[in-house]
C-alpha cells in the first residue's frame, strides 16, 4: 500500500495522487503557498481520495474560507465510507474541526493520535498559539501545549515540521535556549519553511535580539510568497523591529503594503490582529495616531468578525473599535463576548474603552486583574506584549514611572531597551 512521508498508509492506488498529497502536506505544514493546488492535483488523480479532500478543507479553513472548507470536508465524508479505520478516524476528527466544534475536535484528535501519532495533518491543529490548545481559553495552556508536544516527540525524532512546532511550545514557556537548538535543527532540514522562519523570529524577539532578528527575517521574507498564509504576520515582525530601531518609514511602508487590510494578503485573523497590534504599539512608541488606518481596521473587524467567539480576534476588534471611536461596535464586543475566555474579552474591552478615553487610573484598575492570566486569550507572548505595554503606558501617563519600569523589568525584562513605550527610557 502507498504511504505518506510519515509512514501512514494511504487509501489510494494512484502514485500521482500520493505524490501530490505528500507535496501538499509539506506545503501546509510549512505555511508555504501552493498546498491547495497540490491537493487539487491529488483529487484530480483520485476523486475518491478522502484524505486529500480533508487536507484541502484544512487549507481553506486556515485561509478563512469557511463555506469552501465545509464543502471540502463534506466531500471527504462522502468518500471515506469504504476506506480504512484510520481514514475514518482522520476524517472524523477533521470534520469536528472544520465544523467549528473545537472541544470535540480536540478529543477526537487526541484519540486518533494514540493510534496514529505520526498523522501530522490531524495533529497539526493542536499545535501553535492559534491551535486548539492555544485558543482553548484555559489557564496554563502554554504548559499544556508543551506537554502535548512532548508526548508526541518520541514518535517524530528529527522531523523538520515537528521540530518547528516543538520549538514554539518551548519558547512560550521560556525555554529559549532549548528552543534555539530545536529550531536550528528544523531550519537546517527545511530552511524555507514559513513556520520555521517565523518561530526563529520569535526566539530572537524573546531574547531581545532586535538587530539580529530584523536582519534575519527581513532577508528571509524577500523570497516568501505574498500569497503564503504567514506573509502578513512575518511582515508584522519586520515592521515592529523596524520601528524599534527607529526606521519608522520602513515600518509604515511594510505595514501599509503587507499588514493593513487592502495591502495584506492573509487569513482575516492575521490581518485583523497584526494590523490592530501594530497601530496600537506604534502609538505607544510615540508615533502619531493614524485615524484613517484605525477606521479601516475597525471596519475590517466588523466585517470579518461581527459576532464574538474567538477571544484573540475579539480583543483586537475591541482595540480597533476603541481607538477608532466606534463605540457601538465596541459595546457589541463587550456585551456579546462568549466562549471559554469570554470573561477576559469583556474585561479587556472595558480596558481599551478606558484607554481610548485616556482614563489612566481606570485603565490600570481594569487591566491589573487580567495580567496574571492573559495567556487565556491565545496568541504568543510577543503578541500579548500589547497588553504588557498598554499597562506600562498607562502607568507612565498616570505619573507612576518607577512602577512602570519595575513592572516591565520583572515581567518582560528583555523589552526594557526595546523602545516599545515612549517615556520609559
Amino acid at each position: 500500500m502507498l504511504q505518506d512521508r510519515y509512514g501512514n498508509d494511504l487509501s489510494t492506488g494512484s502514485t500521482q495522487a500520493r505524490d501530490a498529497y505528500i507535496r501538499g502536506v509539506d506545503l501546509l505544514l510549512a505555511a508555504n503557498y501552493g498546498a491547495e493546488a497540490a491537493f487539487d492535483e491529488a483529487i484530480a488523480a483520485d476523486p475518491d481520495f478522502a484524505l486529500a479532500h480533508a487536507a484541502r478543507a484544512r487549507v481553506l479553513q486556515i485561509e478563512g474560507r469557511g463555506a469552501d472548507a465545509r464543502a471540502a470536508i463534506a466531500k471527504a465524508e462522502a468518500t471515506v465510507g469504504n476506506k480504512s479505520s484510520r481514514d475514518k478516524s482522520h476524517v472524523g476528527a477533521m470534520s469536528y474541526l472544520i465544523g467549528g466544534n473545537g472541544p470535540k475536535a480536540f478529543e477526537a484528535i487526541c484519540r486518533h493520535a494514540e493510534d496514529h501519532p505520526r498523522d501530522a495533518v490531524v495533529v497539526q491543529p493542536c499545535t501553535g498559539v492559534f491551535g486548539l490548545i492555544g485558543f482553548s481559553g484555559q489557564p496554563g495552556r502554554e504548559a499544556e501545549q508543551l506537554a502535548f508536544m512532548q508526548r508526541l516527540e518520541p514518535h517524530y525524532g528529527a522531523d523538520w515540521w515537528f521540530d518547528s512546532v516543538l520549538a514554539f511550545a518551548q519558547i512560550e514557556v521560556g525555554q529559549t535556549a532549548v528552543a534555539v537548538k530545536t529550531i536550528e535543527r528544523s531550519l537546517a532540514a527545511a530552511p524555507r519553511s514559513g513556520h520555521g522562519a517565523h518561530i526563529r523570529a520569535h526566539i530572537y524577539y524573546e531574547r531581545g535580539e532586535t538587530e539580529a532578528g530584523y536582519r534575519y527575517i527581513t532577508d528571509w521574507r524577500k523570497d516568501y510568497d505574498k500569497r503564503a498564509p504567514l506573509h502578513c504576520h512575518v511582515s508584522w515582525h519586520v515592521a515592529l523591529w523596524a520601528m524599534e530601531q527607529g526606521d519608522t518609514k520602513q515600518a509604515w511602508d511594510v505595514v501599509e503594503a503587507d499588514v493593513q487590510p487592502g495591502g495584506a494578503w492573509g487569513p482575516p485573523l492575521n490581518v485583523l490582529t497584526d494590523a490592530a497590534s501594530f497601530l496600537f504599539r506604534a502609538e505607544l512608541a510615540g508615533e502619531p495616531r493614524r485615524n484613517d488606518l484605525w477606521q479601516t481596521v475597525s471596519d475590517y473587524a466588523a466585517k470579518f468578525f461581527p459576532n464574538p467567539g474567538i477571544a484573540f480576534a475579539d480583543v483586537h476588534s475591541a482595540v480597533a473599535h476603541a481607538m477608532a471611536g466606534n463605540g457601538e461596535a465596541l459595546e457589541k464586543v463587550i456585551a456579546d463576548a462568549k466562549g471559554p475566555a469570554g470573561d477576559l474579552v469583556r474585561a479587556l474591552g472595558e480596558v481599551f474603552r478606558a484607554f481610548a478615553k485616556e482614563s489612566w487610573k481606570e485603565t490600570i484598575a481594569l487591566l491589573t486583574p487580567v495580567m496574571s492570566t492573559h495567556e487565556r486569550i491565545g496568541g504568543s507572548r510577543a503578541q500579548r506584549d500589547l497588553l504588557e505595554f498598554a499597562m506600562v503606558a498607562a502607568l507612565l501617563r498616570d505619573g507612576r514611572t518607577e512602577d512602570a519600569k519595575l513592572m516591565l523589568a520583572t515581567r518582560r525584562p528583555q523589552k526594557m531597551t526595546a523602545h516599545g513605550v515612549q517615556g520609559l527610557q
